[in-house]
């Protein structure tokens, strides 16, 4: 079963989740998993995609942004997308069939979640991030996943 992490900012902004997703992403990455990171629109894939080149000194962490187009040997241990309409759908292609983990920064549980072995959700202190959050939370409690959360 996939295990659920929520991870609970005092701060708010889009910054402060973004940088979290990093951190995880650079953990995840550095024990061979590999990451899918469901965004909740071009602007935070973008700004991610930013933020993986420049988050800490001397780490850049290969990464691919799903629908650029860009030329990419598959093997990219990150994939950044963005969630179709209320989390519906499948991850886009260039995930491939790798599992690992997911980071969702979207507002809504999307429809894939389960194939992952382990999914992590970023909450900040904004009061509709923090109620959306709320609402994923009852989701996956409903559907009796363990779930873990840290305060941060």
């Amino acid at each position: 079963m996939t295990r659920i992490d929520f991870y609970i900012l005092a701060t708010d902004g889009a910054d402060a989740r973004l940088r979290i997703a990093c951190r995880i992403v650079q953990k995840a990455v550095q024990r061979r998993h590999h990451v899918f990171v469901n965004t909740a629109d071009e602007g935070d894939a973008n700004r991610l995609d930013d933020l993986l080149w420049t988050f800490s000194q001397g780490s850049f962490i290969p990464h691919v942004v799903a629908g650029r187009g860009l030329p990419g040997d598959g093997e990219e241990p990150v994939v950044i997308g963005v969630g179709g309409p209320n989390g519906a759908g499948d991850p886009p292609a260039e995930a491939g069939e790798r599992w690992d983990v997911m980071i969702n920064l979207a507002p809504d549980v999307p429809g894939f979640f389960s194939r992952y072995d382990r999914v992590a959700e970023i909450v900040d202190a904004d009061p509709a991030r923090r109620s959306q959050g709320r609402q994923r939370y009852r989701f996956y409690q409903e559907r009796g996943y363990k779930l873990e959360t840290h305060s941060i």
